[in-house]
């Protein structure tokens, strides 16, 4: 990881100050730690300008870490070859108070959070939707709703940027299960079973609803069996 970027997700973390040192330390550790925040930014995932709906968006790194890009890019102080940071306005659903009161404190003028079961809220319309480990909470139903709300809401021409568990018998999926089950309970959070699909069933679902779908690996530097589902709307 470069060093420019560690200095954006520190800038991003900052942001978490006033909410105390648990949020700013996470913020800064889930943004170095995880692959898909940098990839987000450096291959312009996100185009300038766009409206982006953050699905389960926890305390709103989404948010805090565009707004920090574009700080530092609009200050000249950003990586070569590194598209224009994006997403002009942010708006978050989350279920947990604690983690939204979080992000309203970070996430600054441009963005706006619900509190919210993300089964029931209104997506409204937007160019980009963000649905990062989320969907393996909610059973199948559930999950097959949501990718058609979301295709909804980019009626107009979007992305929805998904990433998800690869599940098969594998060592590295057993380790991201038990991964995503310990920052449950980490959290406060209480889950039942788990509901993943593989890559494959994913790819047809996605297909079904509208999408053209591309799959990118997600898991470098990590032990995890994750993808990035890049599905955009014609």
């Amino acid at each position: 990881m470069t060093d420019s970027f560690r200095a954006l997700a520190a800038a991003a973390a900052r942001r978490y100050a006033a909410s105390g040192r648990y949020a700013r330390h996470y913020a800064y550790g889930k943004l170095t730690r995880d692959p898909v925040f940098r990839h987000l930014l450096q291959y312009g995932l996100i185009a300038p300008g766009a409206r982006v709906l953050d699905v389960g968006c926890g305390q709103g790194l989404i948010a805090a870490l565009f707004a920090a890009a574009r700080e530092r890019h609009g200050a000249g102080d950003w990586p070569d070859g590194w598209p224009a940071p994006g997403a002009r306005r942010v708006r978050g659903i989350d279920f947990a108070a604690r983690d939204i009161e979080r992000a309203r404190a970070a996430g600054g003028a441009d963005a706006e959070f619900t509190c919210a079961d993300i089964r029931a809220a209104d997506f409204g319309s937007a160019d980009a939707i963000v649905m990062l480990d989320v969907l393996h909470y909610l059973d199948y139903a559930a999950q097959d709703a949501l990718i058609d709300r979301a295709h909804r809401a980019l009626a107009g021409g979007g992305v929805l940027l998904l990433r998800v568990a690869d599940a098969s018998t594998s060592l590295r999926f057993r380790i991201t299960l038990a991964a995503d089950r310990l920052a449950s309970r980490l959290h406060g959070r209480r889950y039942g079973a788990l509901h993943c699909r593989a890559l494959a069933a994913w790819r047809v679902r996605l297909a079904a609803a509208g999408f053209r779908v591309e799959a990118r690996p997600m898991s470098a530097g990590t032990p995890f069996a994750n993808v990035l589902l890049v599905a955009r709307c014609p």
